[in-house]
């Protein structure tokens, strides 16, 4: 017997941010929402699409991609203003 595929990738911070190793795109990123995650005080997960099928299928093209709970919020590059206004109203 076969073993089940993995279901679908869900996520398990407030900020979020897919990609894969060696994205130069995703470094640059990942210095924004990481600063902004502890200005704001919440988690972030991040998450290659090399180890999630589904998320190559999805955002193959788009990494980075950054997600606020669970939604994409921006993609390729990241507005530090923008995710922190975000990040405002989501108080």
């Amino acid at each position: 017997m076969a073993a089940a595929a993995p279901g679908p990738w869900t996520p398990t911070a407030p900020l979020t941010l897919i990609g894969k190793p060696g994205c130069h795109l995703c470094d640059t990123v990942r210095t924004v929402v990481l600063a902004l995650a502890e200005e704001f005080g919440v988690g972030v997960e991040e998450v290659s699409i090399r180890d999630h099928p589904d998320l190559a299928a999805a955002y193959g093209e788009m990494i980075p991609v950054t997600l606020l709970d669970g939604a994409v919020h921006d993609y390729w590059r990241i507005d530090a203003d923008r995710l922190r206004a975000a990040l405002v109203r989501r108080l």
